[in-house]
């Protein structure tokens, strides 16, 4: 069963950083596009960013261009997204997602097939 399991998040002040780890079970990443995610109250799922499966192609949503990084470790099977310079507006449910391809709308949520549970992140004073 193809599972992903996401780590890392918590409370943190703005200006802070945290690491989130995606972690796959049941499959191995290498052959895996994977798109990070995040929905925070009240508001549509919206992509954050996304990696190819050799890590040579990533893209990032506007909001976070700059501040975040996403990067793979296909030895250890996990994902990570460096989230620095964090503000209020980024506070969110993460979600990581994985499929065997996407289209040119890696930021669309349909286009990923597994999905993790999700982990907080919350940034506030």
């Amino acid at each position: 069963q193809l599972q992903l399991v996401e780590s890392g998040g918590g409370l943190v002040q703005p200006g802070g950083s945290l690491r989130l780890s995606c972690a796959a079970s049941g499959f191995t990443l290498d052959n895996y596009v994977i798109g990070w995610f995040r929905q925070a109250p009240g508001k549509e799922r919206e992509g954050v960013s996304y990696i190819s499966t050799t890590g040579r192609t990533t893209f990032y949503a506007d909001s976070v261009k700059g501040r975040f990084t996403i990067s793979r470790d296909n030895a250890k099977n996990t994902v990570y997204l460096q989230m620095n310079s964090l503000k209020p507006e980024d506070t969110a449910v993460y979600y990581c997602a994985a499929d065997t391809f996407v289209g040119r709308r890696w930021d669309r949520s349909d286009e990923y097939r597994t999905w993790g549970q999700g982990t907080q992140v919350t940034v506030s004073s």
